[in-house]
């Protein structure tokens, strides 16, 4: 009997593409056109570090200029090759028509393991990588935007702008050649939570309605749902501290390189984090109980599974023993194509990637937006908002005095009703509007076709719609 081969991370996507265009009126050679990378570049390069020269390879793919400029991160990980890079921008093209940022999708990689070098080597990796980059407009406000990704933070963004900024110097835009950058050099409050704080909000649309907590056989709201993070960086950080804190979830397994920690009544997401940041690793964490196996943690019962790392954690070797009834890919492609075809056999629902994780695209686009106008949220509006509330307070108060002791205003009332909104407030109300109206968008295909059985197929059919409407706008 011949084995089943595991599909790779590109051809995954692919599948998923090609499982989506199949329930759609889409003219054959405009199907190619969408599914097929636009261009990539390879670039190698050298850097004189440690006495000797080093070549480094990295890669920027554009899979789609529907509309621009285009968006992606980049990430540093050895394991970076050019089809991951081209199916990684593939879903960025999805995810951006999805939650209506106005991109197309792109992303670049370079193979580094960052942990190898000091901050000052990395710094001029990055920077020489830049200027690959930069002088072929690869990276350009009005062509190419990229954000941190896997290996990179606000720190190389801001190499990689003040690099733009050097070498082009009359931009007057050049801050938003890149997103993701630290919040005093043109950054924005909310980007390093975004992706996590997305992730929480596609999860309470989600809860907020029946039909779809049914078909996933939970009940009931966030509250006391148990909860197993794979992956507890930016993003699974994030997403399980908020679950945990503002929603009362149980994070009841956190899964890491060295192993994976578990305890029914929940952990103390700070305090992993802290050991995970002291100690290298989950190793030796006090309060849980450490399993030198991560795969046995990932297949525990649970009500809600959170795949946050790299790509390909679930597939055809694990996926009938995975238990969790619900999974949230705050990853890109945690599951693969084979995986997906048994999750969906077996009932499991999954909330796709394109939609879960695009809480990091969605604040990046307020970023670029923010750099674009060069003021930064709220300024204009907050105090005019406080002066409007303060007349209804006023007014309040007057009757309150009028009433005497059987009326009065509660003096918390009074203070949030006062306060306007700062940056951060604004920034996490788009991005819930943003993950509310998308939720709704997918679920509407979903319920309203008889041909749609998933999230995933459902989130595929509305974005890759999306991108043919901008195509037959274009005359294309």
């Amino acid at each position: 009997m011949a084995e089943i081969r595991e599909p790779t991370f590109r051809e995954s996507v692919d599948l998923m593409f090609n499982r989506a265009v199949a329930l759609m009126d889409i003219a054959p050679g405009l199907e190619e056109k969408i599914r097929v990378a636009n261009s990539t570049y390879t670039v190698r390069f050298g850097v004189r570090l440690r006495g000797r020269m080093h070549t480094f390879t990295g890669y920027r793919s554009v899979h789609s200029e529907h509309m621009e400029p285009v968006k992606g991160g980049i990430r540093y990980a050895l394991e970076v090759n050019q089809d991951e890079v081209e199916a990684l921008a593939a879903l960025m093209t999805y995810k951006c028509a999805l939650v209506e940022a106005p991109f197309g999708g792109s992303k670049g990689g370079l193979c580094i393991d960052p942990r190898e070098w000091d901050v000052d080597e990395l710094e001029q990796i990055t920077r020489r990588f830049a200027y690959e980059l930069i002088k072929r407009d690869l990276i350009d406000p009005a062509q190419n935007v990229p954000a941190p990704d896997m290996g990179t933070s606000e720190r190389e963004m801001a190499w990689i702008a003040d690099q733009y900024s050097r070498m082009n110097t009359t931009d007057i835009n050049s801050r938003a050649c890149v997103t993701g950058k630290p919040l005093d050099n043109g950054g924005i409050a909310g980007r390093i939570e975004a992706t996590g704080r997305g992730v929480q909000f596609a999860l309470r649309e989600f809860f907020r309605h029946p039909e779809d907590i049914a078909a996933a056989g939970l009940v009931g709201t966030l509250d006391g749902k148990r909860v197993i993070v794979q992956g507890l960086g930016n993003v699974g950080y994030h997403a399980a501290k908020f679950l945990r804190e503002e929603d009362n979830a149980v994070i009841t397994g956190i899964i890491e390189r060295d192993g994976a920690l578990y305890n029914e009544k929940g952990l103390n997401v700070d305090a992993v984090r802290e050991w995970i940041v002291k100690h290298g690793g989950v190793t030796g964490y006090p309060d849980a109980v450490h399993s030198a196996e991560g795969a046995a943690v990932l297949e525990s019962e649970c009500d809600i599974l959170i795949p946050a790392a790299l790509e390909g954690v679930i597939n055809l070797t694990n996926a009938e023993r995975i238990r969790a009834p619900l999974i949230i890919e705050a990853a890109n492609g945690p599951v693969t194509a084979g995986a997906d075809d048994i999750l969906r056999e077996k009932g499991t629902v999954i909330i796709p990637d394109m939609y879960a994780n695009a809480g990091g695209v969605t604040v990046s686009y307020f970023e670029w937006v923010k750099n674009l106008s060069h003021i930064r949220f709220g300024r204009l509006q907050r105090r005019q908002e406080e002066a409007r509330h303060q007349l209804v307070v006023d007014e309040l108060e007057r009757l309150d005095r009028y009433l005497g002791d059987a009326w009065s205003l509660r003096p918390e009332f009074k203070e949030k009703y006062l306060r306007g909104a700062d940056e951060l407030e604004l920034v996490r109300s788009g991005l819930d509007d943003t993950m509310r109206i998308a939720y709704q968008s997918i679920r509407q295909v979903w319920h309203g076709r008889d041909d749609v059985h998933d999230l995933r197929t459902a989130a595929y059919i509305f974005a890759i719609s999306r991108v043919v409407a901008a195509y037959r706008a274009k005359g294309i």
